[in-house]
């Protein structure tokens, strides 16, 4: 939707979305900084950190789905919308809401499904032999927090 036909969203939304993403972002600049120092003075590598980097990265790209949902900046094709009449975009908000809702949703029962999988089997991962399930782990918990934060854009949009 266009930045006039959405509400305003709280001044605080995705505020520790985007804290924790600075966080994970910290991190993975100190693991890649620590590779490159430890490479340049030694010759040796780190390369087994970078599975602990990929994780991270698909933690900060869920981490800023979560802002970006709580902000009610999601994709939007706003030529189309910005021409509706006032009722049917907020109809369509509440459908492109609920899209978002059912997508996360559905990326918390699979995503649910491969940490169980993966936990059953006692997979580990290639470079540290950890669990494999401490990565996967991730990705529904945080695909549920982005499905809540679209279940409550959608009643606040539904109240208004």
């Amino acid at each position: 939707m266009s930045e006039s036909s959405r509400q305003p969203a709280p001044r605080e939304a995705g505020e520790v979305e985007r804290a924790l993403a600075a966080v994970v972002l910290g991190v993975i600049c100190l693991i890649t900084l620590a590779n490159v120092v430890v490479r340049y003075f030694t010759n040796y590598s780190f390369a087994a950190t970078e599975e602990i980097s990929v994780a991270l990265m698909v933690v900060l790209a869920l981490l800023g789905s979560a802002t970006a949902v709580a902000r009610r900046r999601h994709i939007a094709i706003t030529i189309l919308i910005d021409r509706l009449p006032r009722p049917l975009k907020r109809f369509a908000e509440v459908i492109a809401e609920t899209a978002t809702l059912v997508m996360f949703l559905l990326l918390v029962w699979l995503g649910g499904e491969l940490a169980w999988d993966v936990y059953r089997f006692e997979e580990t991962s290639p470079s540290m032999g950890w669990p494999q399930w401490i990565y996967n782990i991730w990705l529904p918990i945080l695909a549920a927090l982005i499905a809540a934060r679209a279940a409550f854009m959608i009643i606040r949009s539904l109240r208004s």
